[in-house]
């Protein structure tokens, strides 16, 4: 990986372990091609989840991100939310969230394909 290092992909409850390892590896490969096309910083507010942390932040009982096929960037200005949807859209992200400070990217087998919504 050239933009990111492993420790920014580990549950943050604190306890579980869950991290790197847990994530689809096709994912954080295109989420690191993305970061390149964006030219701006991906900083992640959320990847891989245990069930305990998902419940305590309200997630979906179905959340991509129990299966590591999810991340959630920081995205703070209109500026940043234009440049990290190109970099998402340029290698092939088709299913993307988008909400006032964050964009929810993921590539879920099981789910729907080309699809964004808003939260």
């Amino acid at each position: 990986m050239k933009w990111f290092e492993e420790s920014e992909f580990y549950c943050t409850c604190g306890k579980c372990g869950l991290g790197f390892e847990s994530m689809d590896k096709g994912l954080v490969e295109d989420l690191d091609l993305a970061r390149g096309f964006a030219g701006v910083s991906f900083n992640l507010n959320s990847s891989i989840r245990c069930v305990e942390r998902n419940e305590r932040i309200g997630g979906s009982l179905t959340s991509s991100h129990l299966d590591g096929y999810a991340v959630d960037i920081e995205c703070l200005s209109s500026f940043d939310r234009y440049r990290i949807l190109c970099g998402l859209i340029e290698v092939g992200f088709s299913r993307i969230g988008i909400s006032k400070t964050f964009i929810h990217a993921d590539n879920d087998p099981n789910k729907s394909r080309t699809v964004v919504w808003y939260y």
